[in-house]
């Protein structure tokens, strides 16, 4: 699904496909390139960030995106990733969230859930996942989603939005490997259910789930909590501000089973780049190609 919706707008831009580079690491994910009729580059394991960096640094015309896993992200290449998003480089970050180790066959991931049996923990993990969404928003990236792989038309308006999005774009997919994890996520991909563990973010609407439309979350003192309503709206209701950093923090860290999974854009903000600070700190400069070309040393 995400590489055929990759594909579907990469062919609506309508911007010649030499203008587009696919970066990502080796293994798994790391085959979509193969697959783009773009430029592309296979990197080593969590380094991608970092060659996406170099690549729209050297070259800032293009359209860099970089398509990654959990388990490659959130713990090998994790400094690469904290470092590329608090910069604030102009580049489009896919995160594929199935929360295992697959290729290496069912190893603990860093988003695996508590209880989840795998070679590394025949018993079960005790540890608490690690919540991307969660963590981006923290490094005040400046756009911030989340959507599911069964869900075309909710990915197809993430990436819509994202497309026009000048800075750092940071989209987790939820998805299941159906070797390692085939239950995985069963709760938001199930059709009979899923409206029961689903909050669709939406901008300047309260937050609302549940399939009678009947429960909300409220935040008092920085809590979350779930309230259920007959036809009148609460006192305490909040109103979703994609703008509002603070909250999108709270609501990035609703998970199951307690609170539904928010799904949809959770940030926005138009925060002065790296590429810009460049510009400003070297404004004698004519371009940002020549400010490189003056470095000796690049401080990627």
């Amino acid at each position: 699904m995400v590489l055929n919706r990759l594909q579907n707008h990469f062919v609506q831009s309508n911007i010649p496909r030499e203008k587009f580079v696919v970066i990502a690491w080796i293994w798994c994910a790391g085959r979509l390139p193969y697959y783009m009729n773009t430029y592309g580059f296979h990197t080593i394991h969590g380094r991608a960030p970092t060659i996406a960096t170099g690549v729209k640094l050297t070259n800032p015309d293009l359209q860099v995106w970089v398509v990654t896993w959990d388990w490659d992200w959130l713990s090998i290449g994790w400094n690469h990733l904290l470092h590329t998003i608090r910069k604030n480089i102009w580049i489009k970050i896919l995160l594929l969230n199935n929360g295992i180790y697959g290729l290496t066959k069912w190893q603990l991931s860093p988003t695996s859930r508590i209880g989840s049996i795998t070679k590394t923990t025949p018993k079960w993990s005790v540890v608490k996942p690690i919540n991307p969404a969660k963590f981006a928003i923290s490094l005040g990236c400046s756009f911030v989603a989340r959507t599911i792989d069964t869900e075309i038309t909710l990915t197809d308006g993430i990436l819509a939005r994202a497309w026009k999005h000048d800075w750092t774009v940071f989209i987790e997919t939820l998805q299941k490997c159906i070797t390692f994890n085939p239950k995985s996520l069963e709760e938001i991909r199930n059709p009979e259910i899923k409206e029961d563990y689903i909050l669709k973010l939406k901008h300047w609407e309260p937050l609302i789930f549940w399939k009678n439309k009947n429960k909300w979350i409220v935040v008092e003192n920085f809590k979350p909590k779930i309230i259920e309503f007959d036809w009148k709206i609460p006192d305490n209701v909040i109103i979703y501000d994609e703008t509002n950093t603070e909250l999108a923090y709270i609501i990035s860290n609703l998970s199951y089973p307690d609170f539904p999974i928010p799904i949809w854009i959770m940030c926005v903000n138009n925060d002065i780049s790296y590429e810009e600070q460049l510009k400003i700190n070297y404004s004698w400069k004519k371009s940002l190609e020549e400010i490189l070309n003056d470095w000796e040393v690049f401080e990627i």
